[in-house]
Protein backbone atom coordinates (compact mmCIF):
# COMPACT_ATOMS: atom_id res chain seq x y z
CA UNK A 1 0.00 0.00 0.00
CA UNK A 2 1.39 3.64 -0.70
CA UNK A 3 0.57 6.41 1.46
CA UNK A 4 0.19 9.52 -0.41
CA UNK A 5 1.90 12.74 0.88
CA UNK A 6 -1.65 14.06 2.27
CA UNK A 7 -1.78 10.66 4.68
CA UNK A 8 1.69 10.67 5.51
CA UNK A 9 0.82 13.99 7.03
CA UNK A 10 -2.01 13.55 8.35
CA UNK A 11 -0.51 10.46 10.55
CA UNK A 12 2.06 12.65 11.79
CA UNK A 13 -0.09 15.15 12.49
CA UNK A 14 -2.12 12.37 14.70
CA UNK A 15 0.67 11.71 16.35
CA UNK A 16 1.48 14.65 16.89
CA UNK A 17 -2.01 15.43 18.61
CA UNK A 18 -1.19 11.83 20.93
CA UNK A 19 1.76 12.86 22.21
CA UNK A 20 1.14 16.35 22.98
CA UNK A 21 -2.08 14.96 24.75
CA UNK A 22 0.02 12.67 26.87
CA UNK A 23 2.82 15.11 27.17
CA UNK A 24 0.23 17.64 29.06
CA UNK A 25 -1.26 15.10 30.96
CA UNK A 26 2.25 13.79 32.18
CA UNK A 27 3.08 17.30 32.93
CA UNK A 28 -0.09 17.69 35.10
CA UNK A 29 0.90 14.52 36.90
CA UNK A 30 -1.47 12.13 35.28
CA UNK A 31 -0.48 8.88 34.17
CA UNK A 32 -3.41 7.44 31.55
CA UNK A 33 -1.99 3.89 31.68
CA UNK A 34 -1.67 3.57 35.64
CA UNK A 35 -3.56 0.81 37.77
CA UNK A 36 -3.45 2.86 40.71
CA UNK A 37 -6.50 2.80 43.16
CA UNK A 38 -9.19 4.82 43.28
CA UNK A 39 -10.98 6.37 45.75
CA UNK A 40 -13.24 10.10 46.20
CA UNK A 41 -13.61 13.17 48.47
CA UNK A 42 -16.41 14.93 48.83
CA UNK A 43 -16.30 18.59 49.64
CA UNK A 44 -18.15 21.39 50.50
CA UNK A 45 -15.95 23.54 49.26
CA UNK A 46 -13.04 22.97 46.81
CA UNK A 47 -12.24 26.32 46.10
CA UNK A 48 -8.57 26.34 44.28
CA UNK A 49 -8.59 22.35 43.58
CA UNK A 50 -8.31 21.37 40.64
CA UNK A 51 -7.30 18.12 38.10
CA UNK A 52 -3.29 17.16 38.95
CA UNK A 53 -3.65 18.93 42.37
CA UNK A 54 -1.35 16.70 44.27
CA UNK A 55 -2.31 14.21 47.27
CA UNK A 56 -0.14 13.79 50.32
CA UNK A 57 0.49 11.80 53.49
CA UNK A 58 2.20 12.80 56.12
CA UNK A 59 4.25 14.88 54.04
CA UNK A 60 4.94 12.39 50.81
CA UNK A 61 3.70 12.33 47.96
CA UNK A 62 0.92 9.77 47.21
CA UNK A 63 -1.52 10.70 44.49
CA UNK A 64 -2.69 12.94 41.94
CA UNK A 65 -6.69 14.37 41.72
CA UNK A 66 -7.42 13.22 38.49
CA UNK A 67 -11.48 14.88 37.48
CA UNK A 68 -13.46 17.34 39.45
CA UNK A 69 -17.07 16.71 39.37
CA UNK A 70 -19.89 18.63 41.11
CA UNK A 71 -23.02 16.38 42.50
CA UNK A 72 -26.28 17.52 42.02
CA UNK A 73 -27.54 16.03 44.69
CA UNK A 74 -29.29 18.58 47.44
CA UNK A 75 -26.72 18.73 49.22
CA UNK A 76 -24.68 19.76 46.49
CA UNK A 77 -20.79 18.18 47.33
CA UNK A 78 -18.31 18.45 45.03
CA UNK A 79 -16.40 15.18 44.19
CA UNK A 80 -12.73 14.74 43.89
CA UNK A 81 -11.74 11.81 42.10
CA UNK A 82 -7.92 10.75 43.20
CA UNK A 83 -5.84 8.23 42.12
CA UNK A 84 -3.66 6.72 45.21
CA UNK A 85 -0.50 4.46 44.73
CA UNK A 86 -1.48 0.80 45.02
CA UNK A 87 0.94 0.29 48.01
CA UNK A 88 -0.92 2.84 50.08
CA UNK A 89 -3.25 1.43 52.73
CA UNK A 90 -5.89 4.14 54.41
CA UNK A 91 -7.55 3.41 57.51
CA UNK A 92 -11.08 4.13 58.20
CA UNK A 93 -11.64 7.32 59.39
CA UNK A 94 -8.99 9.17 57.41
CA UNK A 95 -10.41 12.67 56.00
CA UNK A 96 -8.45 14.83 53.41
CA UNK A 97 -7.88 18.50 53.97
CA UNK A 98 -7.40 21.17 51.93
CA UNK A 99 -4.04 22.67 52.33
CA UNK A 100 -2.45 25.68 50.36
CA UNK A 101 1.62 26.65 50.46
CA UNK A 102 3.05 29.84 50.56
CA UNK A 103 2.88 30.53 46.36
CA UNK A 104 -0.87 30.02 46.69
CA UNK A 105 -0.87 26.27 45.66
CA UNK A 106 -3.56 23.97 46.25
CA UNK A 107 -2.84 20.20 47.52
CA UNK A 108 -4.51 17.34 49.35
CA UNK A 109 -3.17 16.24 52.51
CA UNK A 110 -4.70 13.06 54.09
CA UNK A 111 -5.17 13.24 57.54
CA UNK A 112 -4.85 9.11 58.50
CA UNK A 113 -7.36 7.38 60.78
CA UNK A 114 -5.56 5.41 63.74
CA UNK A 115 -8.05 2.04 62.69
CA UNK A 116 -5.11 -0.16 62.03
CA UNK A 117 -6.99 -3.05 60.82
CA UNK A 118 -10.33 -1.65 58.87
CA UNK A 119 -9.07 -0.05 55.10
CA UNK A 120 -11.15 2.41 53.30
CA UNK A 121 -11.88 0.17 49.75
CA UNK A 122 -11.28 1.14 46.45
CA UNK A 123 -14.16 3.33 45.19
CA UNK A 124 -15.12 4.21 48.32
CA UNK A 125 -15.69 8.02 49.33
CA UNK A 126 -14.46 10.10 52.39
CA UNK A 127 -14.79 13.23 53.40
CA UNK A 128 -12.87 16.63 53.09
CA UNK A 129 -12.67 19.87 54.46
CA UNK A 130 -10.13 22.71 54.58
CA UNK A 131 -7.29 23.09 56.74
CA UNK A 132 -6.78 25.39 59.90
CA UNK A 133 -3.33 26.39 58.14
CA UNK A 134 -1.34 29.50 58.59
CA UNK A 135 -3.60 31.54 56.28
CA UNK A 136 -6.24 30.83 58.00
CA UNK A 137 -4.84 31.36 61.35
CA UNK A 138 -3.60 34.82 59.97
CA UNK A 139 -7.13 35.94 58.86
CA UNK A 140 -8.47 35.09 62.30
CA UNK A 141 -6.15 37.19 64.16
CA UNK A 142 -6.75 40.02 61.49
CA UNK A 143 -9.74 41.53 63.26
CA UNK A 144 -7.16 41.72 66.51
CA UNK A 145 -4.50 43.67 64.60
CA UNK A 146 -6.82 46.16 62.87
CA UNK A 147 -8.41 46.36 67.08
CA UNK A 148 -4.66 47.46 68.41
CA UNK A 149 -3.21 48.86 65.04
CA UNK A 150 -4.85 52.69 66.81
CA UNK A 151 -2.84 52.14 70.01
CA UNK A 152 0.38 51.27 68.05
CA UNK A 153 -0.17 54.15 65.97
CA UNK A 154 -0.30 56.03 69.18
CA UNK A 155 2.57 54.53 70.88
CA UNK A 156 4.60 55.24 67.46
CA UNK A 157 3.50 59.22 68.18
CA UNK A 158 4.57 59.05 71.74
CA UNK A 159 7.83 57.91 70.34
CA UNK A 160 8.63 60.14 67.81
CA UNK A 161 8.05 63.20 70.46
CA UNK A 162 10.26 61.35 73.10
CA UNK A 163 13.01 61.30 70.16
CA UNK A 164 12.77 64.49 69.17
CA UNK A 165 12.82 66.03 73.34
CA UNK A 166 16.45 67.62 73.85
CA UNK A 167 16.50 66.18 77.57
CA UNK A 168 17.20 62.76 75.61
CA UNK A 169 19.64 64.04 73.39
CA UNK A 170 21.32 65.47 76.62
CA UNK A 171 20.63 61.79 78.00
CA UNK A 172 22.40 60.02 75.41
CA UNK A 173 25.39 62.64 75.45
CA UNK A 174 26.05 62.24 79.00
CA UNK A 175 26.07 58.50 78.08
CA UNK A 176 28.35 58.91 75.36
CA UNK A 177 30.85 61.09 77.80
CA UNK A 178 29.95 58.25 80.76
CA UNK A 179 31.26 55.40 78.11
CA UNK A 180 34.20 57.64 77.39
CA UNK A 181 34.75 57.70 81.06
CA UNK A 182 34.53 54.01 81.43
CA UNK A 183 37.00 53.31 78.71
CA UNK A 184 39.48 55.54 80.56
CA UNK A 185 38.93 54.08 83.98
CA UNK A 186 39.24 50.26 82.42
CA UNK A 187 42.29 51.58 80.82
CA UNK A 188 44.06 52.46 83.67
CA UNK A 189 42.55 49.49 85.79
CA UNK A 190 44.42 47.30 82.97
CA UNK A 191 47.78 49.46 83.40
CA UNK A 192 46.96 48.95 87.33
CA UNK A 193 47.08 45.46 86.65
CA UNK A 194 49.92 45.10 84.38
CA UNK A 195 52.21 46.71 87.44
CA UNK A 196 50.78 44.69 89.64
CA UNK A 197 51.37 41.67 87.90
CA UNK A 198 54.90 43.08 87.49
CA UNK A 199 55.19 43.78 91.22
CA UNK A 200 53.84 40.33 92.32
CA UNK A 201 56.95 38.41 92.60
CA UNK A 202 58.56 40.99 94.65
CA UNK A 203 56.04 41.39 96.51
CA UNK A 204 55.56 37.59 96.93
CA UNK A 205 59.46 36.93 97.98
CA UNK A 206 58.59 39.94 100.80
CA UNK A 207 55.93 37.89 101.79
CA UNK A 208 57.84 34.92 101.93
CA UNK A 209 60.75 36.35 103.73
CA UNK A 210 58.24 37.47 106.52
CA UNK A 211 56.68 33.95 106.67
CA UNK A 212 59.85 32.39 107.65
CA UNK A 213 60.91 35.42 110.24
CA UNK A 214 57.63 34.43 111.64
CA UNK A 215 57.69 30.45 111.79
CA UNK A 216 61.16 30.67 113.12
CA UNK A 217 59.72 33.36 115.83
CA UNK A 218 57.05 30.96 116.26
CA UNK A 219 59.55 27.68 116.77
CA UNK A 220 61.62 29.91 119.28
CA UNK A 221 58.32 30.58 121.35
CA UNK A 222 57.54 27.10 121.26
CA UNK A 223 61.95 25.70 122.15
CA UNK A 224 61.76 28.04 125.27
CA UNK A 225 60.26 25.80 128.48
CA UNK A 226 57.76 27.96 129.74
CA UNK A 227 57.30 25.31 132.89
CA UNK A 228 60.79 25.67 133.94
CA UNK A 229 60.69 29.41 133.54
CA UNK A 230 57.68 30.21 135.40
CA UNK A 231 59.31 27.23 138.33
CA UNK A 232 62.54 29.91 138.49
CA UNK A 233 59.98 33.03 138.46
CA UNK A 234 58.11 31.04 141.43
CA UNK A 235 61.05 30.42 143.46
CA UNK A 236 62.69 33.78 142.67
CA UNK A 237 59.32 35.29 144.24
CA UNK A 238 59.39 33.06 147.25
CA UNK A 239 62.77 34.09 147.91
CA UNK A 240 61.96 37.87 147.90
CA UNK A 241 59.26 36.99 149.97
CA UNK A 242 61.27 35.35 152.35
CA UNK A 243 64.01 38.17 152.45
CA UNK A 244 61.00 40.51 152.89
CA UNK A 245 59.41 38.52 155.83
CA UNK A 246 63.11 38.62 157.52
CA UNK A 247 63.55 42.17 157.19
CA UNK A 248 60.19 42.92 158.85
CA UNK A 249 61.45 40.61 161.56
CA UNK A 250 64.11 40.47 164.51
CA UNK A 251 65.98 38.19 163.11
CA UNK A 252 69.31 39.16 161.69
CA UNK A 253 71.42 41.92 161.10
CA UNK A 254 69.24 43.76 158.28
CA UNK A 255 66.37 42.89 160.72
CA UNK A 256 67.59 44.11 163.81
CA UNK A 257 69.54 47.39 162.32
CA UNK A 258 65.99 48.12 160.75
CA UNK A 259 64.13 47.11 164.01
CA UNK A 260 66.47 47.64 166.78
CA UNK A 261 66.06 51.77 168.05
CA UNK A 262 68.90 50.92 170.51
CA UNK A 263 71.17 49.75 167.87
CA UNK A 264 70.28 53.07 165.94
CA UNK A 265 70.87 55.40 168.69
CA UNK A 266 74.64 54.07 169.11
CA UNK A 267 75.66 54.18 165.51
CA UNK A 268 74.44 57.90 165.65
CA UNK A 269 76.34 58.25 168.88
CA UNK A 270 79.36 56.29 167.72
CA UNK A 271 79.05 58.79 164.21
CA UNK A 272 78.76 61.73 166.26
CA UNK A 273 81.92 60.83 168.26
CA UNK A 274 83.47 60.09 164.94
CA UNK A 275 82.98 63.44 163.79
CA UNK A 276 84.07 65.30 166.53
CA UNK A 277 87.12 63.24 166.29
CA UNK A 278 87.70 64.45 162.79
CA UNK A 279 87.17 67.65 163.63
CA UNK A 280 89.79 68.12 166.68
CA UNK A 281 92.09 65.94 164.38
CA UNK A 282 92.26 68.67 162.03
CA UNK A 283 92.23 71.61 164.75
CA UNK A 284 94.74 70.09 166.78
CA UNK A 285 97.03 67.50 164.53
CA UNK A 286 100.08 67.37 166.09
CA UNK A 287 98.10 65.66 169.67
CA UNK A 288 97.63 62.72 167.18
CA UNK A 289 101.05 62.60 165.28
CA UNK A 290 104.47 63.44 166.37
CA UNK A 291 106.48 63.64 163.11
CA UNK A 292 110.01 66.12 162.73
CA UNK A 293 112.01 65.50 159.77
CA UNK A 294 115.68 66.07 162.26
CA UNK A 295 114.12 63.51 164.61
CA UNK A 296 113.46 66.06 167.70
CA UNK A 297 110.15 66.11 169.24
CA UNK A 298 108.25 68.96 169.95
CA UNK A 299 107.73 70.28 173.66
Amino acid sequence: MKFTKEIKIALVSILGLVVLFFGLQFLKGLNLFSNDNTIYVAFSDATGLSASSPVYANGYRVGVVKSLDYDYDPHGKIVAEVGLNKQMRIPVGTRAELASDLLGNIKINLVLGEDPLHMVAVNDTISGGMEQGLMSKVGEIMPVILNIAPKLDSIMTSLNLLLADPALRNTLHNVEGMTGNLNATSQELRALSASLNREMPTMLNKTNGVLANTEKFTANLSAIDVADMTAKVNQTLANVEQMSRKLNSNEGTLGLLMRDASLYNNLTATAASADSLLTDLKAHPKRYVHFSIFGKKDK
